[in-house]
C-alpha cells in the first residue's frame, strides 16, 4: 500500500508538551519569586537566568555535539547517509538537518535542535556498521520524527530548569548566607534553606516531567518512523540489534554517554532501570509490541 506523505501531529504528545512547559513555568516562577523575596538582586537573577536560558536554547545542541565528539559530515564524506536522510526528509516534508557522525562502537543515534530549520541528527559509527540499510532508515526516521514533533526543544527547556535549580542548590551550599535571611536574623523573607528547598522541589518536578515526557516521545517517534517508512518491522529489528549489542559494550563506556540518555534512541545502559519511573525510555518489549500493532494496521490485518 502507498505510504502517507504526512503522519500528522501526535495529539497526546502535543498535550504532554504543553502541560510540561506549563508546570515547569509554574515551578520556575515560584523559584524566582522566592529568590526575590530572599533579597537576591533582580538584575542578577535576570542576567544569570536569562543568560543560561539563551545558552541552553541557542547553543545547547552545538555544545552537546561537541562534548560527545561528534563531527559534521558532508555528502562527500557520507554519501549513503546523506542520501538516506534526504529521502526521509522528502517523505516527512522536513528541511534537511545537519548530519553528524560520532566515532564510538556504541550503536546509537539522536536528534538535537531548537526548531525544524535548526536541527541536527547524529549517528554513531557503531550503528552505521551494525544495521542494514532498511534498519538504519527506520532509526533515522525515528530521529526525524523528534524534529517534526518539536519535542527536542521542550526537552532542552526542561533540562534548563533542572540545571538552573541544581546550580542554585550547589551555590547555596557553597556560599551559604549569601541571600537575605541566611543568617537567621531577618524575619521579613525566606532564608537560604527556603531557597534550597524550593530549588530541590523545582529540580525534582523537572526531573520527573522530563522522564515522563521522554518515555512518551519515544513511542511517538517510533510511530512516526513506522508511518514514514511503512516498515515498522525494520525499526523493531534495529531496536533488537541495538539492545543485544549494547549488552556487550563495557559499562565504563556506557557511563560516559549516560548524560545523553534522554536523547538517544536507546539508553546507554545494558540493563533496564529497576524502577521504570526513573527510566528515560519505555521498555523495549513495549516498543516492539507497539510497532507490531502498527505493522498489522499498515497491512490491514486485524489487531488483537
Amino acid at each position: 500500500m502507498p505510504r502517507p506523505t504526512s503522519f500528522g501531529r501526535d495529539t497526546g504528545l502535543q498535550v504532554r508538551m504543553v502541560v510540561t512547559i506549563f508546570l515547569l513555568g509554574l515551578v520556575y516562577a515560584l523559584l524566582v519569586g522566592v529568590l526575590f523575596a530572599a533579597g537576591a538582586s533582580g538584575i542578577l537573577i535576570l542576567i544569570v537566568a536569562g543568560g543560561l536560558l539563551a545558552v541552553q536554547f541557542f547553543a545547547s545542541d552545538k555544545l552537546a555535539l561537541r562534548s560527545m565528539g561528534a563531527h559534521e559530515v558532508s555528502p562527500q564524506e557520507a554519501p549513503q547517509l546523506h542520501a538516506l536522510i534526504e529521502r526521509l526528509c522528502v517523505q516527512a516534508d522536513l528541511p534537511k538537518p545537519r548530519i553528524y557522525v560520532m566515532n564510538t562502537s556504541m550503536p546509537n543515534a539522536f536528534a538535537m535542535g531548537r526548531s525544524q530549520k535548526n536541527a541536527a541528527v547524529c549517528a554513531t559509527t557503531g550503528i552505521l556498521e551494525l544495521l542494514s540499510p532498511s534498519e538504519l532508515e527506520g532509526v533515522m526516521a525515528h530521529e526525524l520524527t523528534h524534529i517534526a514533533n518539536r519535542d527536542v526543544m521542550v526537552m532542552t527547556l526542561a533540562g534548563f530548569f533542572a540545571s538552573l535549580a541544581s546550580m542554585i542548590v550547589q551555590f547555596g551550599f557553597f556560599f551559604g548566607g549569601g541571600f537575605g535571611g541566611g543568617d537567621g536574623d531577618d524575619d521579613d523573607g525566606p532564608g537560604l534553606m527556603a531557597i534550597i528547598l524550593v530549588s530541590v522541589v523545582v529540580y525534582i518536578v523537572s526531573f520527573f516531567l522530563m522522564q515522563a515526557l521522554s518515555r512518551y516521545r519515544e513511542f511517538a517517534a517510533d510511530r512516526g518512523s513506522a508511518i514514514i517508512t511503512g516498515r515498522p518491522s525494520a525499526l523493531s529489528s534495529a531496536l533488537l540489534k541495538i539492545s543485544g549489542t549494547m549488552e556487550r559494550i563495557p559499562q565504563t563506556d556506557l557511563r560516559a554517554h549516560a548524560e545523553m540518555n534522554a536523547f538517544y534512541i536507546f539508553p546507554a545502559s545494558a540493563k533496564n532501570s529497576v524502577f521504570n519511573l526513573f527510566a528515560t525510555h519505555p521498555p523495549i518489549e513495549k516498543r516492539i509490541a507497539a510497532l507490531q500493532r502498527l505493522e498489522a494496521q499498515l497491512q490491514g490485518a486485524p489487531v488483537g
